[in-house]
């Protein structure tokens, strides 16, 4: 069986966005995979962080996992500062990766971009995630869009390593969904939607409540036609809402066009709130029946007991490759 891992940062309520781009692909993969899912918690820190929010967005990212249906008994979810082996790995990794290779990636300029200081952290991210993916032996990582440069990145640092030291990685694929890989900011279509944006009403939280979820989606930039049809490049507003409206639904954007013939914005968005609000409310009631509870943390232990197990031997791999440690003697 092959192998899959992702990890997302605990930075900040997960969208809609997260949602359709990563952790709704991670309960359709893990009955024919053996999925890793991780908590980057480590990756958060390359940026400023309040801890007490830190460790809040840990364990609510945690209970959003096995709302959305990720089941431990099939896949592995762990807290990746519960496992040592990937600041160990990340640390070997970057003294296989280039500082050129590393100042060149795209969210690292972004990042940095007009910052007086910037982490060290920031810039050897990227390693971090290498190590991340090949402690287990990684076949697939199923990603946005724009993390494509760092799994290329991480390939290459793989293909590196086994060259120089030897032949103990696997070359990990990249996996992107064909639909709904990169929703929108519903503000402004040209950007992706992000937790992070400054402006409320252009994501949509998996915790918002249905009052919020609808206000939002009626306040979502279209255009002036009024009609409800698929068009990146001159309807990039309408396109998103029905990119996202076709995921949750199950329907086709060609059926989903054809039921609104006729019909202006205002009752395709209606229709809309009402399908996101109603995809979403199991998933906040399991939510809150997690999120205080001993069966989390239970969850978390073991997973981080089986993580702990596959990542040290491929640690024991890698030092034994890199010539650290000392060969004891009989």
């Amino acid at each position: 069986m092959q192998t899959i891992f992702s990890g997302i940062q605990p930075s900040g309520t997960i969208t809609l966005g997260n949602y359709i781009g990563a952790l709704k692909q991670f309960t359709e993969l893990q009955d024919d995979y053996n999925c890793y899912f991780c908590i980057v918690d480590q990756h958060a820190i390359t940026v400023p962080q309040d801890r007490l929010k830190l460790r809040e967005n840990i364990r609510s990212l945690a209970a959003l996992y096995i709302a959305v249906g990720i089941d431990p008994e099939k896949a592995t979810l762990f807290i990746q500062s519960e496992v040592p082996a990937h600041a160990q790995a990340g640390w070997m990794l970057q003294c296989v990766a280039y500082i050129g290779e590393l100042e060149r990636m795209t969210q690292f300029k972004d990042k940095s971009a007009g910052k007086e200081a910037v982490s060290a952290g920031l810039l050897t991210y990227p390693p971090l995630m290498a190590a991340d993916i090949l402690l287990y032996s990684a076949h697939l990582v199923p990603v946005g869009e724009d993390q494509k440069q760092h799994l290329e990145l991480t390939r290459d640092l793989a293909e590196r390593f086994n060259r120089k030291y030897n032949d103990i990685f696997t070359i990990p694929d990249v996996r992107i969904p064909k639909e709904g890989a990169r929703v929108m900011s519903l503000q402004d279509p040209s950007k992706k939607m992000s937790k992070s944006d400054p402006n409320t009403k252009a994501f949509i939280s998996l915790l918002d409540e249905p009052k919020q979820i609808e206000k939002k989606i009626k306040s979502a930039v279209t255009d002036s036609e009024g009609k409800v049809r698929f068009d990146k490049e001159e309807k990039p507003g309408v396109s998103n809402l029905l990119s996202i409206y076709s995921v949750l639904s199950g329907k086709t954007i060609p059926e989903i066009e054809q039921h609104f013939e006729g019909k202006g914005y205002g009752e395709f968005k209606s229709e809309l709130a009402e399908v996101v609000i109603n995809h979403l409310e199991p998933i906040q009631k399991r939510y809150y029946e997690l999120i205080e509870s001993e069966e989390l943390d239970q969850i978390l232990d073991r997973g981080a007991e089986k993580a702990n197990f596959a990542a040290s031997k491929m640690i024991k791999k890698m030092e034994n490759a890199m010539g650290l440690g000392r060969k004891r003697r009989r």
